[in-house]
C-alpha cells in the first residue's frame, strides 16, 4: 500500500516532551504497519509531543503517526504553535533524517565543483545527463561556486536503471575524471569509460527513499529538498540561509 493511501483521523493535544514508546504501544503499533504493508521498513517509533500520538519514522526520513493501540495511522504534518507562530514538527523531523542520509554520501562518490574562495555551504543535486533542465543547471554551477556554495552531484537515472541515462551515468562515474566528463557529457560529447562498480544505482535507490521523482533534485546541507532547476542567485539565497 503507497503512503498517500494511508489516511485516518485523530483528535490532537499539544505537549512539549518526547519520550520512547513503551514496548506495548510499539508492538501494536508494528503489528498494524505490518498489516497495512508499507513499501518501506521502520526505523523507530517514538512518543510524538501530542498526547498519545507515536511519531514513526520510515527509512529514508518519511514520518507517519499512530495511536498507542495501533488502530490509527496518520500520514500528515503536525504542527506546535510556538509563540503564536506554527511549527511544522514533522517537516523539521524528516529534514534531519534527509539531511544525515545526504551528507552522509562519501564525497569521493560525488561529482564535485568546489566553491571558489571560501566555502560557506554545500548542496547536493540529484542529476541525470539525458534532462535538459540539468543542463540548464549545471550552466549556473559557476555562478553558485563564486557565491561559495560546493556543488555536489549524485546520479540518478529518471527513466530507470537500464535506461540511456543509466548507461551515461554509469560512464561518467566510471571516469578517471568524473567532473571532466560529466563537463562534456552535459555539452553532448560521447565518452567512453571502461565498466566498473559504482555508487549509481545506491544513488538511485537513495533518492527514491526520500522521495526524489524528478530531476534535477537540490538538496541543501539541512535537508531541504527542492525539485526542479531554480536559477543561481535563488538557490544560493536558500543554501546559505539553511541551518
Amino acid at each position: 500500500m503507497r503512503l498517500t493511501q494511508i489516511f485516518a483521523a485523530a483528535s490532537l493535544a499539544l505537549l512539549s516532551t518526547f519520550a520512547m514508546a513503551d514496548d506495548s504501544a510499539e508492538k501494536a503499533i508494528r503489528k498494524s504497519l505490518e498489516t497495512l504493508q508499507l513499501e518501506v521498513p521502520v526505523e523507530s517509533i517514538t512518543a510524538s509531543p501530542l498526547a498519545g500520538l507515536y511519531e514513526v519514522k520510515l527509512k529514508g526520513s518519511r514520518v507517519l503517526y499512530a495511536s498507542a493501540d495501533g488502530q490509527f495511522v496518520v500520514q500528515g504534518y503536525l504542527f506546535q504553535l510556538k509563540d503564536g507562530k506554527p511549527v511544522n514538527l514533522t517537516e523539521k523531523t524528516e529534514r534531519l533524517g534527509i539531511s544525515k542520509l545526504i551528507n552522509g554520501i562519501p564525497v569521493a562518490e560525488t561529482v564535485v565543483y568546489p566553491a571558489i574562495g571560501e566555502t560557506k555551504t554545500h548542496i547536493t543535486v540529484f542529476t541525470d545527463t539525458t534532462c535538459p533542465y540539468c543542463h540548464k543547471l549545471h550552466a549556473e554551477i559557476p555562478a553558485l561556486n563564486k557565491l561559495g556554495v560546493e556543488v555536489r552531484y549524485v546520479a540518478f537515472p529518471r527513466q530507470g536503471l537500464g535506461s540511456p541515462g543509466d548507461e551515461q551515468l554509469q560512464a561518467v562515474w566510471c571516469s578517471a575524471d568524473k567532473k571532466a566528463a560529466l563537463d562534456k557529457m552535459v555539452d553532448g560529447k560521447e565518452i567512453k569509460a571502461a565498466k566498473c562498480e559504482n555508487p549509481v544505482s545506491k544513488q538511485f535507490a537513495l533518492g527514491q527513499s526520500i522521495g526524489v521523482n524528478g530531476t534535477p533534485a537540490i538538496v541543501l546541507a539541512d535537508g531541504q529538498v527542492i525539485p526542479g532547476y531554480q536559477p543561481a542567485p535563488q538557490i544560493a539565497k536558500l543554501a546559505l540561509g539553511a541551518k
